[in-house]
């Protein structure tokens, strides 16, 4: 039987300004990526996700992002080695605090935004990504794309290591993400996301952006939670994976 676990980025809010639906989310998906205060989310708001996540029993990932509020951790940045690897240590540190306190643990690491995109090839600020991992936990498994220089290098470190997909995100036909700048890059059709999360959770197969099936075998399905009905298309996923067979079950 395929198994699959649902991923959403979860805690990106500020202040008094929320962008996602936390607690219904967490009704739906199995792995929380927790915002840790550099791309969003504060401290109360780290606080509030880890009770919901863990009253619910799902797991909480520490999402780890260049230091940009700005710009939502999306803006490219270079950041030396050094600093990015505590920054990335220090966010984890802050996450397991809340996490601890809500009776649970940070369960994995996962970037963000243009930390994710970059660490997929720069081999530089991938082993800056794992040495801050290692820095704060050498037992916490990575999760990102499929074939990326992060993953590689983690695996070396002993890192256990988690692939991702991406349903409502088109994808190149060398299996990297089509860059957000791009018309068509994120899949916005949720009867076209549906269908795609139960192939990439099925077969580990995608219709690339040229039109091209491509493979990306996966663990683990990310579910934008900043997305327009972001929670009714989480549900819709989960019930036509489960109908069609897949257990859905967190992966840490």
């Amino acid at each position: 039987m395929a198994c699959i676990d649902l991923n959403a980025d979860l805690g990106e809010g500020f202040g008094r300004w929320r962008l996602t639906d936390d607690e219904r989310l967490l009704s739906v998906v199995t792995s929380a990526n927790v915002a840790c205060g550099f791309h969003a989310g504060d401290a109360i708001t780290m606080r509030r996700v880890c009770e919901l996540a863990a009253e619910r029993g799902v797991r909480i990932g520490a999402q780890v992002s260049y230091r940009d509020l700005a710009g939502f951790g999306r803006r490219a940045m270079d950041v030396p080695p050094a600093e990015l690897a505590a920054e990335v240590a220090y966010q984890i540190g802050a996450l397991e605090v809340f996490a601890r306190a809500a009776g649970a643990r940070v369960a994995y690491v996962k970037p963000h935004g243009a930390l994710y995109n970059r660490v997929v090839r720069d081999e530089e600020q991938a082993a800056a990504v794992v040495d801050g991992v290692l820095l704060a936990d050498a037992s916490l498994p990575v999760l990102g794309l499929p074939g990326s220089r992060l993953l590689e290098l983690a695996g070396k470190a002993g890192l256990p290591v988690v692939t991702e997909a991406f349903a409502d995100r088109a994808y190149t036909e060398a299996g990297t993400l089509v860059p957000r700048t791009l018309e068509g890059a994120v899949v916005t059709d949720p009867d076209t996301v549906v269908e795609r999360s139960l192939s990439l959770a099925r077969s580990g197969e995608v219709v690339s952006h040229s039109g091209t099936r491509i493979e990306v075998r996966a663990r683990s399905l990310c579910l934008h939670g900043d997305t327009p009905g972001a929670v009714e298309l989480a549900r819709r996923v989960r019930e036509r994976l489960e109908a069609s067979g897949v257990r859905v079950e967190a992966f840490a």
